[in-house]
């Protein structure tokens, strides 16, 4: 068996509906896989996810433990669900709060963004970093995907640094032209207080902490970043490119996609 791939999407394909993001949650890891990596896949279970169609089942064994965030107990709760037609297995971060009551993935039915969609994705990277730790299994390769995922990186170089499933893991966020609209807000830093990870290491960021401080924090965590589109905002490209950040601008053919990742992939792993 190859190197390891942890898959971080914000959006999967079958199990929401296609855009961009969801389809890149779906080929990345398919693709990953028949070049030989093993892979792990994580995304949010959002409550447009049909159940019973998609086949999800609770992990009793991963499922249980509660999360503190802003001083309040969320309790986790893990299922799992199988892509059809590939041998891609997908865990679903779950919590009545943050994901069952929502009729929506992101925004509300008036398209406005949840105004504590920080705390969702907070909830989310600690959610999937917990879980693997549960696994027992240790990724070379973290890759994020999508802005829900973007405070993964910020966790894994700070509060689970010395974690043994995470110490030699090298991290890649790929950047998407869809982004929230709405700052997190002056309290979003202190929401992300955990272990290693404290508030005073956000000081170059804004107080409002809009989606460009979201998108910096990210590529400064992180070891690659990608390009999935050219409607990518260009000043977060400039800003990786300034900090010498490996930049990967993602082709478009299946074949060329494969190799191209591969020799990414083992270039960061190094």
């Amino acid at each position: 068996m190859g190197k390891k791939i942890l898959f971080i999407n914000q959006e999967t394909t079958p199990y929401v509906p296609k855009s961009e993001m969801a389809n890149f949650g779906c080929d990345m890891p398919n693709y990953m896989q028949e070049s030989g990596f093993e892979i792990r896949t994580f995304m949010p279970k959002w409550s447009v996810i049909n159940e019973r169609r998609g086949q999800l089942h609770e992990v009793i064994r991963l499922s249980g433990m509660n999360l503190i965030i802003d001083d309040t107990d969320h309790p986790l709760i893990i299922k799992v669900a199988s892509i059809p037609q590939t041998r891609i297995q997908v865990y679903f971060i779950d919590n009545e709060d943050y994901f069952q009551r929502r009729t929506t993935m992101t925004k509300d039915e008036d398209g406005n963004d949840y105004a504590d969609n920080g705390e969702r994705a907070i909830f989310f990277a600690r959610g999937v970093l917990e879980t693997v730790k549960k696994l027992r299994w240790s990724p070379d390769i973290i890759h994020c995907q999508g802005w829900m995922s973007s405070v993964v990186p910020f966790y894994v170089k700070t509060a689970y640094k010395n974690e043994p499933q995470f110490a030699n893991s090298k991290i890649i966020t790929s950047l998407f032209s869809d982004q929230p609209s709405t700052p997190f807000g002056c309290h979003f830093k202190k929401c992300l207080e955990f272990k290693g990870a404290k508030a005073s290491m956000l000081k170059t960021y804004s107080d409002d902490f809009d989606f460009t401080d979201l998108g910096k924090l990210a590529i400064d965590y992180s070891d690659g970043v990608v390009q999935t589109s050219g409607a990518v905002e260009q000043s977060l490209i400039d800003y990786a490119n300034e900090n010498k950040k490996e930049l990967l601008l993602h082709p478009s053919e299946g074949e060329e996609i494969k190799a191209n990742y591969t020799a990414f992939y083992n270039k960061i792993i190094g």
